[in-house]
């Protein structure tokens, strides 16, 4: 139709074969600079988290950006596209072939899977049961990267005490148990510990923690300093702790707004507690820019205070509300997250060094969510197919999700979402299944990597392969032995063991004697 109406549906460049295979030259002259692998061993380690960013949510968000900049957005390069190595992750739960956030983000800072719900504890242990809690607890790359002497954060969009960056320092069999309030008295007599005590004492000196989650740190009814009259967003806590007071006693700085963190400098802080919202971070679209920081602004100022550390550093940062977005079938709002993200990975480019900084970005899982109906090139990724459907004669979008709350019948039958504004921010996309919450997806997620030993991902994998690949490429945790080269760069010899050493020596000497014995005889 739009070619009818004489409108080019696509630049004028590309119907030059030549366009097309000069850029696959360069292409491919870029793939084969790959050969001289990165063996450099990893200085600093980051780790980027879209949570609920499965593939499509990457390539719808691939096109917005394009559009927010006046392109019609296929022919876009996120900077995560930019990374040199691909992979897949799987991300099935020990217990669930659908996984949630909790078991996820114990694979991929833990090593080791878990079952749904729980965080910081392999599969031995049972959600909700403290007494499973003990003998069950695994450690994290943030706590192998502390332990060898590199300054560690955690960064992101959601609680603090949610549930990706909790399995970055917790050991709760329940994602939800937030502070003691969120916990049964059965588990709290049972010495279970809340998740954000857990925060301030597991692991002490965490360098830098930014995010939401203000109300869980403080005493129960104790108003909040952003929203003093509004009582849901009052203090947690029955047991009377103040927990950000705990933490300026020990000389951490501490912030709750935009304008202190960006007035902080970082050569003066080395420990700092941020903490912008009771609950999560608004959406970036709702965002206040002058009270509220981005997570961009978040992630610069980490940065240049873990970067301080000579021995480098360990950083999480998490674009977790991509995840609510989808949860709650507003497509707008995940993919502006996505987008945000992507500037967060961007500016970390530019304040590192791919030869001795390792960068992986991944997802945790994927959503039901999709876009599709035969869409023309340029078409906004938030605008109709076009056409109507066979069946029922109405338009629909481009994007749907399989199920969630956007299932809405008029009279009967389906919405004629012409009638209506599907460009707002809140829209809630059309679900073929009616649900008050749309679900996470099942299928494997992407594992994009730059900088030393990123070639180790590659293929398909699974999820809990990532924290190790990790640690290798630095040398901490489990994985040192090859890091002996004096010249600085991470020796990819396998390297035995000492036990497995001792037997292949036993091995060797039998074979040698019983050799003699049968030239002998």
């Amino acid at each position: 139709m739009l070619g009818s109406l004489g409108k080019p549906q696509f630049p004028e460049q590309e119907k030059d074969p030549k366009y097309w295979n000069t850029w696959a030259q360069q292409t491919l002259k870029n793939a084969l600079t790959l050969q001289n692998l990165n063996k450099n061993k990893a200085k600093n380690l980051i780790l980027f988290l879209g949570d609920g960013m499965g593939v499509p949510t990457v390539t719808a968000a691939r096109i917005l950006k394009g559009q927010l900049n006046g392109q019609s957005g296929e022919e876009t390069q996120l900077e995560m596209d930019k990374f040199p190595f691909v992979s897949l992750a799987k991300t099935y739960n020990t217990n669930a072939q659908v996984p949630d956030s909790a078991g996820t983000a114990t694979a991929y800072l833990c090593g080791v899977k878990a079952n749904e719900g729980t965080v910081g504890v392999s599969a031995a242990a049972v959600r909700s049961q403290c007494n499973s809690t003990q003998g069950n607890e695994v450690t994290s790359i943030l706590r192998w990267a502390k332990e060898a002497g590199k300054s560690v954060g955690i960064v992101t969009t959601t609680r603090v005490n949610h549930a990706t960056p909790s399995a970055a320092y917790a050991h709760s069999v329940d994602r939800d148990w937030y502070s003691d309030n969120e916990m049964p008295a059965e588990a709290l007599k049972g010495g279970c510990k809340d998740i954000a005590r857990q925060l301030f004492e597991n692991i002490p000196n965490i360098d830098v923690i930014l995010g939401g989650g203000r109300k869980y740190m403080f005493p129960k009814n104790t108003s909040d300093v952003e929203y003093p009259d509004v009582l849901k967003h009052s203090g947690t806590r029955n047991d009377g702790r103040n927990l950000v007071q705990e933490w300026t006693d020990r000389k951490g700085h501490y912030v709750w707004n935009k304008k202190q963190l960006l007035s902080l400098n970082p050569n003066s802080v080395d420990y700092l507690l941020g903490l912008f919202e009771p609950m999560d971070l608004p959406y970036d679209l709702e965002r206040n820019s002058n009270t509220d920081p981005s997570l961009t602004e978040m992630v610069d100022v980490a940065i240049k205070i873990l970067k301080k550390n000579p021995s480098g550093f360990y950083l999480l940062v998490e674009g977790g509300r991509i995840d609510h977005g989808h949860h709650e079938g507003k497509a707008k709002q995940a993919l502006h997250e996505a987008v945000e993200m992507d500037r967060a990975i961007g500016r970390a480019d530019l304040m590192t060094s791919v030869h001795d900084t390792l960068t992986i970005v991944t997802a945790d899982h994927s959503h039901v969510f999709n876009f599709g109906g035969y869409t023309v090139r340029g078409n906004t990724i938030f605008g109709l197919a076009p056409m109507l459907s066979d069946i029922d004669q109405k338009p629909f979008t481009s994007i749907i999700y399989g199920n969630g709350p956007g299932y809405k019948l008029v009279n009967g039958v389906r919405e004629n979402v012409s009638t209506i504004d599907y460009q707002d921010n809140n829209y809630q996309a059309q679900a073929a299944v009616p649900l008050s919450m749309e679900t996470h997806g099942g299928e494997d997620v992407a594992v994009f990597a730059k900088g030393p030993l990123a070639h180790l991902l590659h293929g398909v994998h699974e999820q809990n392969y990532i924290p190790h690949v990790m640690a290798y490429a630095a040398c901490i945790g489990q994985n040192r032995e090859h890091c002996m080269s004096s010249n600085g760069s991470a020796d990819l010899r396998p390297v035995l063991s000492k036990m497995c050493s001792e037997h292949l020596l036993l091995v060797l000497l039998t074979l040698t004697v019983s050799l003699m014995f049968f030239t002998n005889t």
